[in-house]
């Protein structure tokens, strides 16, 4: 037997900062970059004293990060001890494997089924876990040997491309520093944690996913994507040490969503315990009310996202975090004002994409000609062609988006400026600038926090091309990934299968 399940990476394009605090909603989409968790058996067959053993094993391998971490697992207890000698363990990987034993104990209670679940405990738990390259950033190998930056470039990459670390040996003393893996910002803890719980639930019984492709919309599945989502959820806070908006992890299980954080109280029972006792701690998280709010969203037809990689230094959201706080107990009127005109101005563009989307279903002639036509020109050529009412409806509507995001960022700039962090940094406010100015571009900016990790832009039919050429020239390495409304899902087997090279590769850029 085994299982294979994915969860997508995210870009929040509208609701940074704001999302921290309910009611305040964050635009958040999923992508077409995905973690993927693999689960079968250690062991075949069993021996007649297994029933009666108290500990079994669990083998967790990231074959792109050449990393293999073994643990016994206490079948009580559903705690895990590693017993790897030369690797340290991965928090989040834990967190969700600890969560999802807990909660699959607790969940099923059928005597068939849980006879199942004791066989496929006692036989072991082989997790192979990988990422979509998408996720890490290859730019300095890149540049290292020349290759000019392109999606070609990384589109030649091997899928599931081995990591280069940048380990360092501390202080001469021969020590190796935990190596820094360069990422490109779309939520990979979140996505891993995600796919790790849904392949276990699946696995030990717990819940029944639908596979990539079909339909999630009927309550049974609705349930067990809720269950999917509490386990990810805690355990994701957990690892992390704090509990977060949690958008990243709600975006990896249902896919793309207008999102409103859960009330942290939620959680307390976890934070507090630390993780032990956790049968205890997940049948309070599994029957507790979790009151975060999801709406279906995606971007209207014909719209595409694009991401790239400035590659002018990294930037700590949390840090950032921290200093926009610290601003807002400052300064509590002028933060006030400024959370809520970015509020205002992020509804107007949620409202304007949906009524796109509405658009968009009722007069579909329409809103192809004009998508298409204004993707040929400048935003300021976009009245020119609309010939009857319902071409200016939308003309009008994807204008006042334009407007309203442009409105975000300016409030976005005057947060980083009173808070004294770089949430749109002047670098990127030319090359935003310049962006939204291009034929075709909808809207151009800084996804989450800002900062200088990523730009995204979203833009009309097949202007994404030149937006991407724009932004070789300039610097910024154009990224593969674009949006898929999909949340978690099970595959047909191992992604690996269905490249012509069955192996992850080891293979540099050469």
């Amino acid at each position: 037997m085994e299982v294979v399940a994915s969860a997508p990476g995210k870009v929040l394009v509208a609701g940074g900062y704001l999302v921290l605090e309910r009611p305040n909603p964050g635009l958040v989409l999923s992508t077409t970059a995905r973690f993927y968790a693999i689960v079968r058996p250690i062991h075949d067959e069993l021996s007649p004293g297994s029933w009666a053993w108290g500990w079994t094993d669990v083998k967790v391998t990231s074959p792109q990060l050449s990393r293999e971490a073994t643990y016994k697992l206490s079948l009580k207890h559903s705690m895990l001890q590693l017993t790897s000698a030369r690797e340290s363990g991965n928090p989040f990987v834990e967190q969700a494997i600890q969560f999802s034993i807990a909660a699959a104990k607790a969940i099923v209670t059928d005597k068939e089924k849980k006879d199942t679940l004791d066989k496929l405990l006692l036989q072991g738990l082989n997790i192979t876990i990988l990422g979509s390259n998408d996720f890490y950033s290859y730019r300095k190998q890149i540049e290292a040997r020349g290759l000019p930056l392109s999606p070609e470039v990384l589109l030649s990459l091997p899928p599931f491309c081995s990591i280069t670390f940048n380990s360092e040996v501390a202080n001469g003393t021969g020590e190796i520093c935990k190596p820094e893996v360069a990422k490109t910002g779309l939520g990979s803890s979140a996505a891993m944690t995600a796919s790790v719980v849904a392949a276990l639930l699946h696995y030990l019984g717990a819940v029944n996913l639908p596979c990539l492709g079909q339909s999630s919309s009927d309550s049974a599945t609705e349930r067990d994507l809720d269950l999917v989502h509490a386990i990810a959820q805690s355990a994701h806070c957990i690892a992390q040490g704090k509990i977060g908006s949690g958008f990243d992890v709600s975006a990896a299980v249902y896919g793309s969503q207008r999102y409103t954080r859960f009330s942290p109280e939620i959680l307390s029972s976890a934070q507090v315990s630390g993780g032990c006792c956790l049968p205890e701690v997940v049948a309070d998280i599994a029957t507790g009310k979790w009151d975060h709010e999801k709406t279906r969203f995606s971007l209207p037809p014909l719209m595409c996202l694009l991401l790239g990689e400035p590659g002018t230094g990294g930037s700590s959201t949390p840090s950032m975090v921290g200093s926009v706080k610290k601003w807002q107990k400052s300064d509590p009127e002028k933060s006030k004002d400024t959370w809520s005109k970015l509020g205002m101005a992020n509804s107007v563009l949620e409202e304007q994409l949906r009524n796109l989307n509405k658009l968009a279903e009722d007069h579909w002639a329409a809103y192809e000609s004009i998508v298409r036509s204004c993707s040929h020109l400048t935003w300021m050529k976009w009245t020119e062609v609309a010939t009857n009412q319902h071409e200016e409806l939308i003309v009008r509507s994807l204008l006042a988006a334009r407007n309203a995001f442009l409105e975000i960022r300016l409030h976005m700039r005057e947060m980083g400026v009173a808070a004294g962090i770089p949430i749109e940094p002047e670098s990127q406010t030319q090359l935003l600038d310049a962006t939204m100015n291009m034929e075709g571009v909808l809207l151009a900016g800084v996804p989450g926090a800002g900062g200088f990790d990523a730009v995204f832009s979203v833009t009309l039919g097949e202007a994404s091309g030149a937006v991407a050429n724009a932004w070789s020239s300039a610097g910024v390495l154009p990224l593969l990934v674009r949006e898929d409304s999909r949340g978690v899902s099970l595959e047909a087997g191992d992604p690996r299968t269905r490249e012509v090279s069955t192996a992850v590769s080891s293979i540099q850029i050469n």
